[in-house]
Formats: structure tokens, C-alpha cells, sequence
């Protein structure tokens, strides 16, 4: 330690920078080498009427080197950061790397505690070529997205192969509703402003973490297995409103109906949130889906909240270590559905599987697709969702029903 304290931190011998990213094959700049994150406490404030975000996130971290400087995956601007209580050097590269120079070195092993105050305003912020995970509403605003979308709201190792804690808390005009994961812990109103606080105890990946913000309508209730359930709707979902609600409001009994094929619960509640946006697809959100009003344009559409919920087990709780293997989530979500069907009496797994197969000519581009590795263009490719369900049918066909669902 008196080493470290006497010579400068570009001057310590065997310390280097941390890696630009995770070297996964299909993002390889995504997350950040160098240390693992156990806890993220994002503290906001936000102004719907002009989409300013002001925040501060803390991150809890252990070095796993020896790290001069280390990156977060980051996109908004940031006003200051400190590392171990101590100012830090800071610049931002490329569409979202964040390099924080600690006034120390960090030794492996060290826990340490990173500190990012910042200030933007998100639904400005594009990268990647144009896309942003930020969305505005008519009352406020939803970030969600796959597979990036924290950098619009807080700084992170940004791979959901570092999964961490989290606690959100953020301050809007009252009136205005905060939605996030996990479980609700209090709200304070206060000179015109209600602060919400939630939190999710259990290992989350950061694509996974949303933030939805605006004058929602909200119900709570109880699974019959115990699983608190906690779903929000806009009050403006206009024609779709009666079928999502329809379709999100037996989350409670679905979750049940799914625990039965894949064990308990993994995590402390669940539920659905349902957004004004222009969006006719889901997200599973670790334990409150983004559902897009559009999935509820011809009815209400349980099979969907079926497959969503499928991936709290698959993708959630068990989440892929790299891009690459996004069929254990798909394929196991999509043959949710096919189990779904078969309990609604609407087909079998086997008959779905085998119209799919026949549905697609031999020489068509779903056959080309290799859903165990299908590129980063081809990632949520129909076939990744379909023919993942269908191998998944093929062991079931094999081993017996018995087996199949022991495995």
C-alpha cells in the first residue's frame, strides 16, 4: 500500500488498462474487461416536459487485474466520477465507452466503489447509427431494449454475462409514476415531487433493466402460488386497452401454470407493463414486461405473456454467457407457447412442430439461418424463436414426455 501511495498510477509497475469490451463474438466491444459488478444504486431525477435526466449511479465492483484504468459502457454526458471516494479522470470514446482513470491504481482482488454523476437528455442521444433505447411518451418515457439499452440511463459493465443487484430510485413531478423491476419499497412526495424507490434482489443483466415513466394505471394482487404480481397500463392504449388488460391481468395464474413445468419462481414478484408506444413487440424485462400495445391489436393474447414469462426462467434467470446462444432463450420461450397450446386444447407441440416444418419450403432462407449461431444480423431471426422450439420438440419426441420434462 505505501507503494501504491508514493508513485503515480501511470507509473506502477504491472498495472494496465482494463479491456474495451468482453470480446463477445458478435459485440465485442459490449461490456467492459477487468472487474465484476455485484450492485448497481441508480439515483435519478426526471422532468417528462422536457426529458431532462439528472442522476447519480454507484457501482460496487472487484477488480479480477491489476487495472490502471478501467471502461463502463456509457452514452450520456457525465459531469463527474469518482473512484474509492477520490476524483477520477474521465473521457468518453467511441458509441459508448466511458474510460475512468482512478487517482490510484486498483489491485485485483479490491473491491472498489465507482461513483457517475451525469446529465442529459437521453431521447437526443443516438449511437450505433441512429438507434436509441430512449423513447419519449405523450406523459413521460420507456427505456428498453435487446441487447443494449442501459446506456441511456445509467453506466455499466454492459454484458449479461455480469449480472448484479440493483436498486433504482427516481424523483418526477408528482402525479407522474416511476416504473421498474423488482419489488416497490416506498415513495416520498415532496415540494411537488414523488420519489420511487424499487429494487431487484436477485442477479439481473443490464439489457435487462427498465425504467418506465409517465401517469400509468397500476394493479397489484397475489398469484395463487404467492408470487406478488404488479402490472401498469397508459391510460391511453386507446382500442388495444380491453385486450391487454385481458391478456396481462392472468399473469398471475400463467406464472403459476409455468412453474409447474419449469420449478419455482425465480425471482421476489412479477408483472407486465404495458406503454403508449408505437410498438407491436415484448421485452422481457427481468419480472416487469414491456409488452407493446400492438400485441393486443386482434384480442387479447395470452400466448404471448406465456412466452414473456417463459423467459424469466429462460434468459432471465438463466441467461446466455454470449450473444451467440440467444436460442436457449428464444427456443425455450417459443416452446412455452407450443406447451400453451397444447393446455388451450389449440394444437399439440407435435402438430405445431410439424406444421412449421412443413410450412417452410426447402429452399427457403429459414433453413439457412444456423440457430445455435445465427450472426448478429440473423439474432432474432424467426427461425432462432421457431426452430429452437422445434429442436427443443425433437428431444421431447426422442427421450419421452416423461424425461423431457425431468430435463
Amino acid at each position: 500500500m505505501s507503494l501504491l501511495l508514493a508513485v503515480p498510477a501511470a507509473a506502477s509497475s504491472g498495472f494496465h488498462p482494463g479491456a474495451d469490451g468482453l470480446g463477445d463474438p458478435y459485440y465485442p466491444t459490449f461490456g467492459n474487461g477487468g472487474y465484476r459488478v455485484s450492485h448497481y444504486d441508480i439515483r435519478l431525477t426526471y422532468q417528462p416536459a422536457t426529458d431532462e435526466l439528472e442522476g447519480t449511479t454507484t457501482l460496487l465492483a472487484t477488480t479480477t487485474e491489476n487495472l490502471s484504468r478501467f471502461n463502463l459502457d456509457f452514452a450520456l454526458k457525465v459531469t463527474e466520477v469518482r473512484v474509492d471516494g477520490r476524483p477520477a479522470a474521465f473521457a468518453a470514446t467511441g458509441d459508448q465507452e466511458l474510460e475512468i482513470t482512478p487517482a490510484r491504481p486498483l489491485p485485483k482482488g479490491a473491491e472498489t466503489t465507482v461513483v457517475v454523476r451525469y446529465a442529459d437528455v437521453p431521447s437526443t442521444v443516438e449511437r450505433y447509427g441512429g438507434y436509441t433505447a430512449w423513447r419519449r411518451t405523450p406523459d413521460g418515457a420507456l427505456v428498453a431494449g435487446e441487447p443494449v439499452a442501459a446506456a441511456w440511463w445509467f453506466p455499466s459493465n454492459d454484458h449479461p454475462s455480469d449480472k448484479a443487484t440493483f436498486d433504482v430510485s427516481v424523483r418526477v413531478p408528482a402525479g407522474t409514476r416511476v416504473i421498474s423491476n423488482g419489488v416497490l419499497t416506498g415513495t416520498s412526495t415532496r415540494a411537488g415531487w414523488t420519489r420511487y424507490d424499487w429494487r431487484e434482489n436477485k442477479p439481473q443483466a443490464t439489457y435487462l433493466a427498465t425504467l418506465a415513466i409517465g401517469k400509468f394505471d397500476v394493479t397489484q394482487d397475489t398469484s395463487p402460488g404467492g408470487v406478488p404480481v404488479y402490472n401498469a397500463y397508459s391510460p391511453d392504449l386507446g382500442d388495444n386497452a380491453g385486450a391487454a388488460r385481458a391478456s396481462v391481468e392472468r399473469t398471475g395464474e400463467l406464472v403459476d401454470w409455468l412453474s409447474g413445468y419449469f420449478g419455482p419462481y425465480p425471482f421476489s414478484s412479477v408483472g407486465g407493463l404495458v406503454p403508449n408506444i408505437p410498438s407491436s413487440g415484448g421485452l422481457e424485462t427481468q419480472t416487469r414486461i414491456v409488452y407493446g400495445p400492438g400485441l393486443f391489436a386482434r384480442g387479447s393474447n395470452t400466448s404471448v405473456v406465456v412466452h414473456e414469462l417463459a423467459h424469466q426462467w429462460y434468459g432471465d434467470s438463466v441467461s446466455v454467457a454470449r450473444w451467440s446462444d440467444i436460442w436457449l432463450n428464444e427456443g425455450f420461450a417459443q416452446y412455452a407457447q407450443f406447451l400453451w397450446s397444447e393446455h388451450e386444447g389449440e394444437g399439440t407441440a407435435q402438430e405445431l412442430a410439424d406444421w412449421i416444418y412443413a410450412y417452410y419450403p426447402a429452399d427457403h432462407p429459414f433453413w439457412t439461418v444456423t440457430p445455435g449461431d445465427p450472426g448478429p444480423d440473423g439474432q432474432f431471426a424467426d427461425a432462432v424463436y421457431q426452430r429452437g422450439a422445434l429442436a427443443l420438440q425433437a428431444l421431447r419426441t426422442t427421450v419421452g414426455d416423461q424425461v423431457f420434462l425431468r430435463i
